[in-house]
């Protein structure tokens, strides 16, 4: 039965909160938010809870009266999801798969045992222990805890970089020659219906270390298309999540398909499906966690999507330098996230990019780089 009465709570109220609260309206969910006072959904949520997410009695709490729990960032306290989990609440993405994905040392050694194609690594203890691996260079020291958005992350080339590493719990992975990033979102209800969204490739900024724009659909062969699909498949399946997937991967010079990083959540690289698919990652979402039919991925035009970051040099309250002319573009479309203070390189909003013509397609998501600049006046 397609009950809408019963209350979904959701850890996070940040952009992905304010785009899974969108869709949400379309079906009338009752929907509550956990987050600070200052979160995008604060003000537009039809119930917000101020609190802390790491915090185990506020999200205790928050679960109390809601039927099921989600997340929009893993960063949450898992051990009060455990509790509400024991006591009958549906916590999807479960706690298991939260706590997996919060240790990429847990997260890569997972991928290892169940003969997950990813890069070759070791698990280090601390900044010394990563000087017993020189003959492991050039590779990417990862925090096996609380990186983001391509912070805890340091390239080790040489031994010259080794006072680069981190003081704490982390993983030495191998860097990969690879020809592209790839990135496959997959949904999974309970039922254990699974759906794919097309592949996209995406391009990761030089200094921020996190995705500036991607496209959809990736430029690959369609068996490199079928060979990302289905490993984005049986890591869904492997790992046992209900809920969305985002799996990001290396294609190498060679023509394998490698695990990066998963996200259990809507992601960054599915932005784009609001506009240019069937339906969105954030309806996806809601499908599967609340154990509907999985919905049409398909793509109904090619697609990209810009990040709108914070430009450098400029921290204060937000102004949006050059929307007009983006507002007067066919196939243009800004979605903001309601921060009021910029910072740089601070996700403020993205942009979706869409034509029929994939030159037309990458010429305009290139002019929509410079078109729009997040500053203070």
């Amino acid at each position: 039965m397609f009950d809408i009465k019963q209350k979904v709570g959701v850890l996070g109220g940040g952009q992905l909160g304010l785009m899974l609260l969108q869709a949400a309206i379309d079906w009338n969910l009752n929907v509550k938010i956990l987050d600070a006072a200052d979160a995008p959904c604060a003000a537009i949520a039809p119930e917000f809870v101020e609190g802390s997410l790491q915090d185990y009695d506020a999200v205790y709490q928050f679960g109390q009266d809601v039927e099921v729990l989600t997340i929009e960032i893993e960063k949450v306290n898992v051990e009060a999801l455990e509790a509400l989990e024991r006591e009958g609440k549906k916590v999807f993405p479960q706690p298991h798969v939260i706590r997996l994905i919060q240790d990429k040392r847990l997260q890569k050694q997972f991928y290892r045992d169940h003969g997950l194609p990813t890069a070759d690594f070791v698990l280090t203890e601390n900044r010394a222990d990563v000087r017993n691996y020189a003959d492991f260079l050039p590779a990417f020291h990862k925090l096996g805890k609380d990186g983001y958005d391509g912070k805890g992350v340091q390239r080790i080339a040489s031994t010259a970089d080794f006072d680069k590493a981190f003081d704490a719990p982390g993983l030495l992975e191998k860097a990969v020659d690879f020809d592209k990033e790839l990135a496959v979102i997959v949904a999974r209800n309970e039922r254990g219906e699974v759906a794919t969204f097309p592949t996209v490739e995406m391009v990761f900024h030089p200094e921020a270390n996190l995705v500036e724009y991607l496209f959809s659909p990736a430029d690959i062969s369609p068996e490199i298309e079928q060979q990302a699909q289905e490993l984005a498949k049986k890591t869904a399946q492997a790992i046992g999540i209900v809920g969305l997937l985002a799996v990001e991967m290396f294609l190498t010079k060679d023509g394998q398909v490698l695990i990066n990083e998963v996200a259990p959540r809507p992601h960054n690289s599915g932005h784009h499906t609001i506009r240019a698919n069937f339906t969105s990652q954030f309806e996806q979402h809601w499908r599967a966690i609340l154990d509907f039919p999985l919905g049409d991925t398909t793509a109904y035009t090619p697609a990209a999507m810009v990040n709108l970051l914070g430009e450098e040099g400029h921290t204060g309250p937000a102004y949006y330098e050059g929307m007009e002319a983006l507002l007067a573009t066919h196939g243009v479309f800004p979605f903001l996230y309601g921060k009021k203070i910029t910072k740089p390189f601070r996700k403020m909003g993205h942009i979706t990019v869409t034509d029929s013509d994939l030159t037309k397609l990458k010429e305009k998501a290139e002019w929509v780089k410079g078109a729009l600049k997040v500053v203070t006046k």
